[in-house]
């Protein structure tokens, strides 16, 4: 993958025996077929699909062979312009391209990732294959590996589990898979020097500190944070809850912050009413809570307790799956999900375009949906 950093020119490493053996064998091969797909030769070769398609980028690179939808073929004198022959028209490299793409929930959050993933990739008539993973998983990389070696995949765009034990092997080998890779709403590096890898990402720190300030402005002094225990995007939220709270002089100290358990834990109801008791004890007149289910659960129990939401606290929820659905529609922070998708396959189709373009990251805003459960604090 190519780096943003500054590179310094050296002299080449030596290649490996078997890698110069290997080189000239596939070579051997597309004088004698012209065409190959991937899968033949890791087969004719002997060589895992993920070798040869690193062995084709480095041949791609220097000019020997050019990458074909599912395989790669050799490069002949006639397949290069003369310098005043201008370039070939309708022959779009990006048509009929893979692009593989491989989410931990295919219910919640990311289902509108794909669509934007989708129609993004029809637009360039590239095609997508969707696989879910989960949040519990423990090894992205099997599911990968399959993607790329039997699917014919010419690009991934995924959201690895980066908890997981094995995350880090994975982002290794996701480096050297010798495919694009954008990740989604994750950022890694690799590496002993760190460089990044290329991610699209929602700027959910903002999202948080956009839904505080919109709460001082209604003149509440203390703003609670609830979070979900399982997502990854918590410490986002919590960290632009933090940020917020100290600009607009907030005692953080002094409210609520609470973390939910999974809604199939038994202690789940118990800690949505401490959550509520430590709010009376608090004086804490508004949440912001992450997620919808999360703000949607506390609002019911508000109402069994007699609470009025927004009357004697104000919520806002974070995600926007089904909180303007709810009554009363809560105010929340919604992700770009769809432009999160879109971002992602167009910076597929420029690596694909562009293999020695710099690593590009790209960050988005999420908005702000005002609703009826915020209001000003009781008087």
């Amino acid at each position: 993958m190519t780096k943003d950093s500054p590179v310094v020119a050296t002299a080449e490493a030596p290649r490996a025996p078997l890698q110069v053996a290997r080189r000239q064998q596939l070579l051997a091969a597309l004088q004698r077929d012209g065409s190959m797909r991937i899968s033949d030769l890791s087969h004719v070769l002997g060589a895992a699909p993920v070798t040869i398609r690193r062995d084709i980028a480095e041949l791609a690179a220097e000019g020997l062979v050019r990458r074909v939808h599912g395989g790669v073929a050799l490069i002949l004198p006639d397949d290069v312009p003369a310098a005043d022959e201008p370039p070939a028209v309708g022959l779009d490299p990006l048509v009929g391209r893979a692009l593989g793409m491989l989410v931990p929930s295919l219910d919640y959050y990311w289902p509108d990732v794909a669509r934007g993933v989708e129609g993004a990739a029809r637009e360039l008539a590239m095609r997508v294959v969707l696989r879910g993973s989960s949040y519990d998983s423990e090894d992205d990389q099997p599911q990968l590996a399959r993607m790329v070696g039997r699917m014919d995949i010419d690009a991934l765009i995924i959201a690895p589990s980066m908890d997981a034990p094995t995350a880090e092997r994975t982002i290794e080998w996701l480096d050297q898979v010798g495919v694009p890779v954008v990740l989604l709403e994750r950022t890694a590096t690799v590496g002993s020097h760190h460089a990044v890898m290329e991610s699209v990402v929602t700027d959910h720190a903002l999202g948080a500190a956009m839904a505080v300030r919109h709460l001082t402005s209604l003149g509440h002094r203390k703003v609670g944070l609830v979070l979900d225990a399982n997502s990854p995007t918590s410490q986002h939220v919590r960290r632009g809850w933090l940020d917020a709270a100290t600009e607009c002089g907030l005692d953080s100290d002094a409210t609520v912050v609470a973390v939910v358990p999974d809604a199939r834990s038994p202690e789940r109801d118990v800690v949505l009413n401490g959550i509520l008791d430590q709010c009376r004890a608090t004086g804490t007149t508004a949440l912001l809570v992450h997620a919808d289910a999360e703000a949607i659960a506390l609002v019911q129990h508000c109402e069994e307790r007699h609470l009025s939401v927004p009357g004697d606290l104000s919520i806002v929820a974070y995600d926007d799956e089904v909180a303007g659905l709810f009554s009363p529609p809560l105010t929340a922070v919604r992700p770009p999900r769809r432009s999160i998708g879109r971002a992602a396959v167009r910076l597929v189709a420029d690596r694909l375009a562009d293999p020695d373009r710099p690593t590009h990251r790209i960050v988005i805003s999420p908005s702000l949906r005002i609703r009826e459960s915020t209001a000003p604090p009781p008087a």
